[in-house]
């Protein structure tokens, strides 16, 4: 007899969602976990009595009724509503790009002369663009791409935005609106107490390993449970035989400051390309702290190497083309189920996490 239905490797958002439903059915998991802590990118820790997002803002926001009903059965939402302001050379910018943008930037106060404005800067661009600078000039304009998109966008991918595909940007929220919402989801919000509550509830009842390395002990482990599910890198998994995926890393400094406001609002977009980070998170926001103190946290996208967090991946065509030949062998798997943001080689938001975790955790347990 085998001790678990399944072993877990990793403890994010994926497996947690899928250890919930497969307790309801009986089932018994064992999680296994390389860092300390269970809660993948969204753990969070207690600083000053705020809830610090350790690896960056973490946002939840959906149109899913069923994956809204799902989260808010563990935890109380708040109405945080995601409104970053970008700072260019110290001119603040409303994001998305609405009317307040607009407003600002060339002093107009109507949609006919935002759009105007827009349309005039577009035609800069002529034929079929060749790269992301000119993909983001023809669909937002010259003085948008300039400040707010094209620093930024550099720092992100660590290249020049001349030098990067035309479709990393297939499009840019233009509202000629004054609206100030950056998601246009059904719903959003902050789980009260932060995310750890979440978690918590996720992988109650299971048997967790934290600070464990699975491929140090994989036979051990997949001799513990009937089936696998896992969440690492699917190119480690296979011992990197085909090469290694390309992802891109964050760097967090994060520091305590003696001040209970330290600039107004979670998220300030830094989209000059001199400012070394891309964004300040300022914690406090998100649960609308009045704590005499404040925690911030500088971003600085990274170039990711082996032993780094990998964040996200560069689904540019030459990687899409290796990771199908991981997937390929991945779909011959019977005992191991690949899954989430690093499993599947995809940037996932929160909600689509979940709605993917809850696919599999129906047709698989719909099954035994």
């Amino acid at each position: 007899m085998k001790k678990y239905d399944y072993v877990l490797v990793g403890s994010g958002l994926f497996n947690g969602v899928f250890a919930y439903m497969a307790k309801q059915m009986g089932k018994t998991c064992l999680v296994v976990e390389k860092r300390n802590h269970i809660g993948g990118n969204i753990y969070c820790e207690e600083t000053e009595g705020i809830n610090v997002h350790s690896y960056g803002a973490h946002i939840f926001h959906t149109s899913n009724k069923e994956v809204w009903q799902f989260v808010n059965q563990l935890a109380e939402f708040n109405r945080y509503t995601n409104s970053p302001v970008a700072n260019y050379k110290g001119e603040m910018y409303n994001m998305p790009f609405n009317m307040n943008t607009f407003s600002k930037m060339w002093g107009i106060s109507t949609p006919d002369e935002a759009k105007a404005m827009i349309e005039k800067q577009k035609s800069a661009v002529t034929g079929e663009p060749q790269n992301l600078e000119e993909q983001a000039i023809s669909l937002v304009g010259t003085d948008i791409y300039e400040k707010l998109v094209k620093g930024y966008t550099e720092k992100q991918w660590g290249r020049d935005c001349k030098d990067l595909p035309a479709f990393i940007i297939k499009r840019l929220p233009v509202r000629f609106t004054y609206d100030n919402n950056y998601f246009n989801d059904l719903y959003q919000g902050i789980p009260i107490g932060g995310y750890n509550v979440i978690i918590d509830k996720l992988f109650d009842g299971c048997d967790i390993e934290t600070g464990v390395d699975y491929f140090e002990h994989k036979e051990k482990y997949d001799s513990l449970g009937d089936k696998v599910i896992y969440t690492g890198t699917v190119d480690a998994y296979y011992d990197y035989c085909f090469g290694k995926l390309e992802y891109r890393s964050l760097r967090f400094e994060t520091e305590t400051v003696d001040t209970d406001n330290y600039q107004g609002v979670a998220v300030v977009n830094y989209t000059d390309r001199e400012t070394p980070f891309t964004r300040i998170i300022e914690h406090k926001h998100f649960e609308f702290g009045t704590q005499p103190k404040s925690v911030v946290t500088r971003e600085y996208p990274v170039n990711w190497s082996e032993g780094m967090e990998p964040y996200y991946p560069v689904n540019d065509e030459k990687n899409q083309a290796l990771y199908q030949k991981y997937a390929d062998l991945a779909e011959k798997e019977d005992r191991v189920i690949f899954g989430g943001r690093l499993g599947e080689y995809k940037y996932y938001d929160m909600d689509k996490v979940i709605e993917s975790a809850m696919r599999l955790a129906k047709k698989e347990l719909s099954s035994v």
